[in-house]
């Protein structure tokens, strides 16, 4: 078996202790962004796994979008991704 040389970490570890790999990351080719794949996109490139370049380049997001969701996670948490929520946390 063979394995792929990737630039940076294979997986990293979480404050909880979970591990995500390149492997939990949502497919480059993802057209729903339902809120787990947004958070798993947004704690990879916060625990180092990818750089936030490469996440908008392998998912065709702007750096807006992905600051968006940055924003929400940190302010209000996983819940202030769903789409159906978004009026709820909105800043005003």
């Amino acid at each position: 078996m063979y394995l792929r040389k990737v630039a940076g970490p294979r997986s990293v570890t979480l404050e909880d202790g979970r591990v995500l790999s390149l492997a939990d990351l949502p497919d480059p080719g993802t057209k729903r962004w339902v809120a787990s794949r947004k958070a798993a996109v947004v704690r990879a490139v916060a625990y180092g796994l990818i750089s936030q370049k490469a996440a908008e380049r392998r998912y065709c997001i702007s750096a807006e979008e992905f600051e968006t969701w940055v924003r929400a996670v940190s302010c209000h948490g996983e819940k202030a991704l769903k789409a159906t929520s978004i009026q709820k946390y909105r800043q005003s």
